[in-house]
């Protein structure tokens, strides 16, 4: 494999990035470096690191509806991908650009699954009738391809159910991965007191960007019944629109107004603040709806942090209950959407976890610690580079 060329294809790439995608991604390619050759083509600005090429909108796309938009980069990356032995493209924004570059240069196309379009319907809100474009890139890429890498078994029946043409034999789990001389607690508790956080108190710590899929509302109205001397950490940014900025916004300020020690930190964290910010926390929250498996549970895990999360997509996968922390049950509307068939029982639930979790800190912090070894155990970049690796292999023996 060492003279092998693969062209891994993205929307995000250090320093733009905002998601898991982006954090999977780079550090896929540090992984795969040592073993084959890997170019990088992505989105956005210039990069200066080598073997590494952005792209931005076209002029002429630049006022165009985003999901036109980005097909205007993947054309550019397609065009540039002569050459490689293999493309892997992440998330439908590169999908297009793989499914291009495979009919143009005859190559494989491999595809990661970070999400499903079909399972985020909320997308219309964001992209208006760019979401109809953008699941059929999606379809297209995911239904042609050589190869589709889900990143949980939750997901890849998430992916078959969506996916019904599909090969379940194309289907692979390569889990994401966490790095972990990177991700480690980190005491500071002056650091702490500036970003508004009592040191002293127990808390509640969520990360994640506001989305429909993170289950930030259902959330806030948990913490309404948590004891009155937890705190509620919230690191939580990058809106997916005006509406739901202001449903969270107004939700916060309501419970504010309730209580003491709701902290909104609004802004991107360094790796070293949230790392800070992780390992003291009591407890880790993920309500998601809709989770393929969560990378900010590795990142909670590694940090030594408890996690209590949903009990949906992969979450179960990362999360062992009673173990590494605690799931909360969800029966979920069979619609796309992820929305609990009972809200309030669902709000209920996780209000109960939490409560349960930060009221013995003794056996939070052994679930932290079995956290910090499942990690190590399961998730380490170097396992999940070899089952990558694997995937190519495969592909091109049968190219």
């Amino acid at each position: 494999m060492s003279r092998v060329r693969v062209d891994l294809l993205t929307r995000e790439y250090p320093p733009e990035v905002y998601g898991g995608a982006g954090v999977h991604v780079a550090e896929l390619v540090r992984a795969l470096r040592g073993d084959i050759d890997v170019v990088v083509r992505c989105f956005g600005m210039p990069r200066d690191e080598p073997d590494t090429y952005a792209y931005l909108v076209p002029a002429q796309l630049a006022e165009a509806n985003p999901a036109l938009a980005t097909l205007g980069v993947d054309l550019q990356i397609a065009a540039d991908a002569a050459g490689a032995d293999l493309v892997h493209s992440h998330t439908w924004y590169a999908n297009a650009a793989g499914r291009i570059a495979s009919l143009l240069h005859g190559i494989p196309h491999v595809v990661t699954a970070h999400s499903l379009e079909p399972l985020r319907p909320w997308k219309a809100e964001q992209l208006g009738g760019g979401y109809r474009l953008s699941s059929w890139v999606e379809r297209d890429a995911f239904e042609s391809a050589d190869a589709v890498i889900a990143v949980s078994e939750g997901m890849r029946r998430d992916i078959l159910r969506s996916y019904p043409a599909l090969d379940p034999a194309k289907v692979s789990v390569v889990y994401n991965g966490i790095d972990l001389e990177q991700w480690q607690a980190v005491e500071d508790d002056e650091l702490l007191r500036g970003l508004g956080i009592d040191p002293s108190r127990p808390s509640v710590v969520f990360v994640g960007r506001i989305t429909r899929q993170k289950g930030l509302p259902y959330l806030l109205r948990a913490a309404r019944a948590l004891p009155a001397d937890v705190q509620l950490v919230l690191c939580a940014g990058a809106p997916d629109t005006p509406e739901i900025l202001a449903e969270v916004s107004d939700a916060v300020r309501v419970l504010q107004q309730e209580r003491t020690g709701v902290v909104w930190l609004d802004r991107l964290l360094s790796r070293r603040e949230l790392s800070c910010v992780l390992g003291s926390a009591t407890t880790f929250v993920c309500p998601s709806v809709y989770e393929p498996l969560g990378i900010v549970n590795l990142e909670a895990m590694a940090c030594g942090a408890a996690v209590v999360g949903t009990a949906t997509g992969g979450i179960p996968e990362v999360v062992e209950d009673g173990v590494t922390g605690r799931l909360v049950p969800i029966e979920q509307v069979q619609d796309g959407t992820g929305t609990p068939v009972d809200p309030d029982r669902f709000v209920a639930d996780l209000a109960a976890v939490l409560t349960e979790v930060v009221a013995d800190p003794e056996k939070a912090r052994r679930y932290g610690e079995a956290g910090r070894r499942r990690a190590e155990e399961h998730f380490a970049w170097d396992r999940i580079a070899t089952d990558t690796l694997a995937v190519y292999e495969s592909v091109l023996r049968g190219s």
